[in-house]
């Protein structure tokens, strides 16, 4: 008998491992993962070449990591097992205090790039041109992070934005104060499951933005504000951490403008996607329902104000952006004739054309300050 119990655990680790090969081999294999958002690895194409080369090994453990039964539990185990262990790091997010979920910094390598390619593009195109940067969640919630953590730069690389930025009398719209100040009084800036601002951090922003960009901005009341709960953003996807709480998210719709007062109109390739609205509000039945606000990330989108042009409004505004811009852009569409936004991760179309084609009275580069400091497709736009 004792012989037996001696030899139990290699009898129960075969079996666990026997019975999760047939599991494997049984269960569907998906191609998305809604939880991590996500294309899971397909099954790899088998070549002599790649057999030798260790191509097909290193892609066939990436499918087996991919479609391993189970998938879900194994990588929330993990994430909390590090966690118990002292770890509160887990594919690059923070497990912080008051539920949030919190980006490591990235490593700056492209912001002196990027920042001198707006300085020459401002140059170039001759037309006004301001620059605004989200800080990083970890730097405005600092006080929320594990004791051991990468050190947020935002205020070095703020300062060395603005001074670059400045002497090339291209103007920067500094929020670091107003998010600081917001936060401390209790006000989420950010949410708890996506790095993303939230719509009030967004309103902050526009409020900053509009004495350099020349209007009064709306106040509170001139919006209806619609919450929806059960919202799990990009850094809950990516963290394994499942047990945190949802975050809730905001729709602020202006009462100044009706459906029928807006045109949008959003191209990606040959397809065109034209609404009267700029919230989609079937993003909301997902996880992730940031994607409400101008329908997520796409190349092109042109927001008209059929009001504004009635009314003589010229102006007109050119977004370079990353997906910050996404719920601050529907607070800006009441004061101008029509917005165009460009994401250059996408774009692959001539900027110089497009500038040549509309006459824009403005130009908005908006960024997280994450985003532009690894951002290696904003070089291109001084050569399209």
């Amino acid at each position: 008998m004792k012989k037996a119990v001696k030899f139990l655990p290699s009898i129960v680790f075969l079996i666990f491992i026997y019975a999760m090969a047939m599991l494997f081999i049984a269960m569907p294999k998906n191609e998305y993962s809604s939880t991590e958002k996500r294309y899971l690895e397909e099954f790899p194409r088998f070549t002599a070449k790649s057999f030798f080369s260790g191509d097909f090994g290193e892609d066939f453990e990436k499918y087996l990591s991919d479609h391993t039964p189970f998938r879900n539990f194994w990588v929330g185990l993990n994430s909390y097992y590090n966690l118990g262990l002292g770890n509160p790091l887990s594919n690059g997010i923070y497990h912080c205090d008051n539920g949030y979920l919190i980006n490591d910094p990235p490593e700056n390598t492209r912001l002196d790039i990027n920042i001198s390619t707006i300085a020459q593009f401002s140059k170039e195109t001759k037309i006004p041109t301001t620059v605004m940067l989200a800080p990083s969640t970890g730097y405005i919630a600092n006080d929320i992070l594990p004791n051991k953590h990468i050190i947020y730069n935002d205020d070095e690389n703020f300062d060395k934005a603005s001074k670059t930025l400045n002497d090339s009398q291209v103007a920067f719209v500094d929020i670091r104060d107003e998010f600081k100040e917001a936060y401390s009084n209790g006000t989420d800036v950010y949410y708890k499951t996506d790095h993303h601002w939230t719509t009030n951090g967004a309103y902050i922003a526009y409020c900053d933005l509009a004495d350099n960009l020349g209007f009064t901005p709306n106040t509170k009341e001139d919006y209806k504000i619609t919450s929806y709960d059960d919202f799990y953003g990009t850094t809950y996807s990516s963290s394994g951490f499942w047990f945190t709480k949802p975050d809730t998210i905001e729709v602020w719709e202006s009462k100044k403008l009706n459906n029928d007062l807006l045109s949008v109109t959003i191209t990606e390739g040959k397809n065109t996607i034209e609404s009267e609205s700029m919230f989609f509000y079937d993003n909301l039945n997902d996880d992730d329902k940031y994607p409400v606000f101008l329908d997520g990330n796409h190349p092109y989108t042109k927001i008209e104000n059929k009001e504004q042009k009635r009314n003589g409004n010229k102006e007109k505004l050119l977004i370079i952006k990353d997906s910050f811009a996404h719920s601050l852009t529907p607070f800006l569409a009441d004061h101008y004739s029509e917005i165009v936004m460009i994401d250059m991760r996408y774009y692959k179309e001539s900027v110089s054309k497009l500038i040549e084609s509309e006459n824009f009275t403005h130009v908005l580069f908006l960024y997280s300050i994450d985003n532009l400091s690894t951002d290696t497709d904003l070089a291109w736009i001084t050569t399209k």
